[in-house]
């Protein structure tokens, strides 16, 4: 996955328009456009800021470490071993295919 495809993938995933992305980082959405587009790329500071937002590293975005963490405040434990069961079984599932 690209640094375009994260970016739009973490922008949908999270029921943002172009346009809520770009008012969040104070950017225009012709600049979001552009990145998922991969046309251009965030500058520093507006990757670190995307990084925050998404509760993931700046490498993830970059696509440099496909491991990520989440940010896991507010949820409890039932809620954290969910999390736990789905991610075991997609990575089950992903090796069979």
């Amino acid at each position: 996955m690209t640094t375009a495809e994260r970016i739009a993938t973490m922008r949908t995933n999270s029921d943002y328009t172009q346009a809520d992305l770009a008012r969040l980082l104070g950017v225009t959405r012709s600049a979001v456009n552009s990145w998922e587009l991969g046309n251009s790329l965030p500058s520093s500071t507006t990757l670190v800021q995307l990084a925050d937002l998404f509760h993931v590293s700046t490498d993830f975005i970059l696509g440099r470490d496909i491991d990520t963490t989440f940010d896991l405040k507010g949820l409890d434990d039932v809620d954290i071993t969910m999390l736990q069961k789905l991610a075991t079984y997609m990575r089950k599932k992903n090796k069979e295919q």
